[in-house]
């Protein structure tokens, strides 16, 4: 439970959240490749370059911090779907389980009032309710359209380079000097 451990613990444990985030994306990004899908791909396979990112992150704090970090192994990582809507449903899921994660960062900083912490994290959950929003759309438009060449449309047109430069990223780790 959230409550009964620390929020270095639990950044620790949402580091490698992150990196199997990384890589059930890179999995989606390939099954979209081979349904010859190429905006889908593309989306997921940004997504997971954005969830390494977010992991370097909280690498990069934890240095900062002076608190010693740990790379492990992976969670396990779902290559397989039954169609392309079951892929994004399972990554909207996935998506909801990890603002489930970071609220409970947050709150775990609060509780030990480490406000330093709880600032870190306060960037993440913005991040969290951006990622879950695009997949809801996402989601939303494949039940609507019946045709995957319309949602591939949709994303060249309403999701493709829309994504601003967000300055007050935190530092990612591996970045080199900012």
């Amino acid at each position: 439970m959230a409550e009964d451990r620390s929020f270095i613990e639990l950044l620790r444990d949402q580091i490698q959240h992150g990196l199997t985030a990384a890589q059930q994306y890179l999995a989606a990004a390939v099954y979209f490749d081979t349904q010859r899908l190429p905006e889908l791909a593309a989306q997921t396979y940004a997504r997971s370059a954005q969830s390494r990112g977010h992991a370097m992150r909280m690498v990069q704090y934890l240095l900062d911090r002076d608190v010693s970090v740990t790379i492990g192994g992976l969670d396990e990582v779902r290559s397989e779907f039954d169609s392309p809507r079951a892929a994004i449903a399972f990554l909207l899921d996935r998506e909801r389980t990890a603002t489930g994660q970071i609220s409970g960062l947050a709150a775990a900083a609060r509780t030990a009032h480490d406000y330093l912490g709880e600032q870190f994290v306060q960037w993440f959950l913005k991040e969290q309710v951006a990622d879950v929003a695009e997949m809801s759309t996402l989601l939303t438009v494949l039940d609507r359209q019946q045709n995957l060449f319309d949602v591939e449309e949709f994303i060249r047109r309403e999701l493709t380079g829309k994504v601003p430069v967000d300055n007050t990223a935190p530092k990612m780790a591996g970045a080199g000097q900012v």
